[in-house]
C-alpha cells in the first residue's frame, strides 16, 4: 500500500513546525545534549563559545522563506481546489499498480466525472470481469483517494460496428 500523499504532506508540515518550535525554544535537533547545555551556560554568562551558535538566534520560518517544491505544489493544489483532480490523475497514471498487471493489460480508465470513473475494456469478457470486480475496485480506489471520491464505476466494452436504423434484415 502506497502512503497517502496528503497524509505525508501534513506529516512533513507538522515536523517542520515542531523543528521551528524547537529552534525557538533553543533546542537544536541533532545536536548532542552536552553542546546544548554548554550553549545555555555560555548564554547565561553572556559568552558564546566558538563553534556553538547563540541561542538568541532562531530559524523561524517566514512567509518569504523558500519552501520545498512538494509543500509549494501541495499548497497550490489545496488553494485552487485541485487536490481531488490531481489524485484522480494519479489513478490514471498508476492504473497497473491499483488493479494489477493482468487486468491493466485489458482495461484502462477513460474519464472521471462527478464521482463516476469510466473504464474501457478490450473485450466483452474483460468488461464483465471488471463489472464483477467493481466492489473490490471501489474499495481499492477509496484506499488510494479517500472515501467517497469514486462512488461508481461504469464499464464500457469494445465498440462494435455501427448499427443501421430501420427494419431488421437478413442477408
Amino acid at each position: 500500500m502506497r502512503p497517502d500523499p496528503e497524509r505525508a504532506r501534513l506529516a512533513a508540515e507538522a515536523l517542520a513546525r515542531a523543528r521551528a518550535d524547537a529552534w525557538a525554544r533553543g533546542e537544536r535537533p541533532g545536536t548532542p545534549q552536552r553542546q546544548q547545555n554548554q550553549a545555555h551556560e555560555a548564554e547565561r554568562e553572556g559568552l558564546t563559545p566558538a563553534g556553538i551558535p547563540s541561542l538568541s538566534w532562531s530559524a523561524r520560518p517566514r512567509r518569504d522563506d523558500p519552501q520545498s517544491l512538494t509543500a509549494a505544489v501541495g499548497g497550490l493544489l489545496s488553494a485552487r481546489g485541485w487536490r481531488e483532480r490531481a489524485a484522480v490523475g494519479a489513478v490514471f497514471g498508476h492504473w497497473p499498480d491499483i488493479v494489477g498487471p493482468q487486468l491493466a493489460l485489458h482495461t484502462k480508465p477513460e474519464s472521471f466525472d462527478s464521482g463516476e470513473l469510466t473504464v474501457s475494456a478490450d473485450s466483452p469478457a474483460w468488461a464483465t470481469q471488471v463489472r464483477l470486480m467493481a466492489p473490490q475496485l471501489l474499495k481499492r480506489l477509496a484506499e488510494e483517494l479517500g472515501h467517497g471520491t469514486v462512488r461508481r464505476i461504469r464499464v464500457n466494452g469494445p465498440a462494435g460496428p455501427p448499427r443501421r436504423g430501420g427494419r431488421l434484415r437478413v442477408r
